[in-house]
């Protein structure tokens, strides 16, 4: 097949348009054309009211290589890549079919820790290799979490054990479903969690759409159809199921690789000890009691940067007008979104994070007597809010102590917000134009916050450090500019975002196990090494092929 890109079309055009431009981008017959697929549609609104749609379409053509031959000179008309997953080994479990030839029996049962989307991926991999990976998860069933979850959305009442941040799903179960990234991904691991996604109960729309999302509703289903699939194959999954601590034999040594120990399973808050020379770390941004267990048991942890700031809400029609003009509100287009960067004088740099379209601000906390939010969407997108994150890049320059002290301040920082929001997790609010006269709000203009259980207006001033707070009074004004009316007096800021990222990392080999640690092998947001589901995603299924060539070594 041919994979043509760049075929614009309008956004109003005929089904019959498309195929047209394929036979004219070509120069070929009717009949010569056998099949096209969509490979990706995004939309190009650089001209506000003309905007277009962009295809990416792979085609099936007779003498497709006289074609490419013809052709080859141009940078639009290239042979579409193999996108076919092949597992990196075959068991006498496996389902899968592979080129290796390593068809071997292995006993031994590797441990995932964490079921966000890089522990799900990790573990339905190695499932599908018939490995039978044991799942442990320190929160609920994704939708026993989820009853907590809206419960302290709607009441207050924190369990710190399920959360937005602990449960079946991860993080990202709250946080619209997005499945885009910007990581390089030459082995086409994205398109084998968009296929798994699909499988699971995804719109088909997901594999072509530009930034395809999901929404938190639907991800509930699916992240449960995943679990049973993984269960199907082999695996076990169990749930408030807390790793309170791991057995490394010091002892071991590997001098070809630097690694000063070996693992050899894991203790649960049961007392239950579970034995294992292969354990994926997959426990997410805020799995900081699991951190500091890691770095008191001498796995090497550094620091690494993250982001604070606040999440801001606009009219969504607001942004639909800038971002489309007078074709704002097309079906095709949707509620529209925005990404904006800001270089300040202070030598900061002030962004966009995680937009969430027609969405709402929503309570993440994870700890008691600390506030912190996050921005979901459903699918349809149609809250009358528009949210983002804006946050202000750090660096380990910022809090030097050790390589956890980027956990202290992101505690400090949480702690200083439920003050301002009153103790009860409403959180602290104020409306841009105070924000940038430098005055305490007292009451809401034409915006009302989405955020539950409330919002305690204040000067938020205080909630971040001076650099931060300078910082964001430069960008607001400047991202103005970009998008006329994101200054607007009532729009709200509400605070505070400081689960952006991870603040450590835990590094890894070529092998994608610790450095100084055999057969752990740290994955995904916790670790350091992916942000969002798709890079989660991806993350785990490299992971999982790592562990699974060590097994293989293992077992010979």
């Amino acid at each position: 097949m041919l994979r043509l890109t760049e075929i614009k079309l309008p956004l109003d055009h005929a089904e019959e348009e498309l195929r047209s431009s394929i036979l004219k981008r070509l120069q070929i017959g009717d009949g010569d054309l056998l099949r096209v697929e969509i490979f990706k549609r995004s939309y190009d609104a650089r001209k506000k009211g003309n905007i277009v749609l962009v295809y990416v379409v792979d085609v099936e053509v007779k003498n497709d290589r006289s074609l490419l031959k013809r052709f080859k000179k141009n940078p639009h008309i290239l042979e579409t890549p193999d996108m076919n997953y092949r597992p990196v080994i075959k068991t006498a479990n496996s389902t899968s079919n592979t080129n290796n030839n390593n068809n071997t029996s292995i006993t031994d049962r590797p441990i995932v820790i964490g079921m966000g989307p890089c522990g799900i991926f990790a573990a339905l991999l190695l499932a599908q290799m018939g490995l039978r990976p044991i799942v442990l998860e320190r929160g609920k069933s994704v939708r026993d979490r989820s009853v907590d979850t809206f419960g302290f959305w709607v009441k207050g009442r924190l369990n710190p054990e399920s959360n937005a941040q602990y449960g079946e799903g991860g993080a990202g179960t709250f946080s619209d479903g997005k499945l885009y990234s910007r990581v390089g991904d030459p082995q086409h691991y994205g398109r084998k969690v968009l296929t798994e996604l699909v499988k699971a109960g995804a719109s088909a729309e997901i594999l072509y759409i530009n930034k395809p999302h999901i929404g938190t509703y639907r991800l509930v289903k699916i992240v449960q159809q995943m679990r049973e699939e993984i269960v199907r194959l082999g695996g076990e999954v169990r749930f408030e199921s807390r790793v309170v601590d791991i057995t490394i034999d010091r002892d071991s040594l590997d001098p070809d690789l630097l690694q000063s120990g070996q693992m050899r399973g894991v203790h649960l808050a049961t007392g239950e000890f579970l034995p294992s020379k292969h354990v994926v770390l997959a426990v997410g941004h805020s799995s900081r009691d699991t951190f500091e267990m890691l770095f008191d048991r001498g796995v090497y942890i550094e620091a690494k940067p993250f982001s604070i700031g606040f999440r801001v809400e606009h009219p969504q029609a607001l942004i639909d007008q800038c971002r489309f003009g007078e074709q704002a509100g097309h079906e095709l287009l949707g509620a529209a979104d925005y990404k904006l960067v800001h270089h300040c004088a202070n030598g900061r740099a002030v962004y966009s994070f995680c937009m969430c379209p027609g969405g709402k601000v929503v309570a993440a906390a994870s700890e008691p007597g600390r506030l912190v939010t996050n921005g979901m969407s459903e699918y349809a997108r149609n809250e009358s809010n528009a949210n983002s994150a804006i946050v202000v890049g750090i660096t380990p320059e910022d809090y030097p102590e050790n390589p956890l002290a980027g956990i202290a301040l992101q505690r400090d920082l949480e702690a200083r917000a439920f003050e301002l929001g009153g103790r009860n997790y409403n959180a602290p609010g104020q409306l841009i134009g105070d924000f940038l006269a430098g005055q305490a709000s007292t009451e809401l203009g034409s915006v009302t916050p989405s955020y539950t259980p409330g919002v305690r207006l204040c000067d938020l001033g205080t909630s971040l450090p001076d650099f931060a707070i300078e910082a964001l009074k430069e960008a607001i004004p400047a991202f103005d500019k970009q998008i006329h009316g994101f200054a607007m007096n009532d729009a709200i800021l509400t605070g505070v975002e400081t689960r952006t990222s991870s603040p450590i990392r835990i590094k890894r080999n070529d092998l994608f196990q610790s450095l100084n640690t055999i057969g752990l092998f740290p994955a995904g947001e916790g670790a350091g090494y992916a942000g969002g589901i798709l890079s989660a995603g991806i993350d785990g299924i490299r992971v999982a092929e790592a562990v699974a060539l060590s097994m293989v070594r293992c077992s010979q």
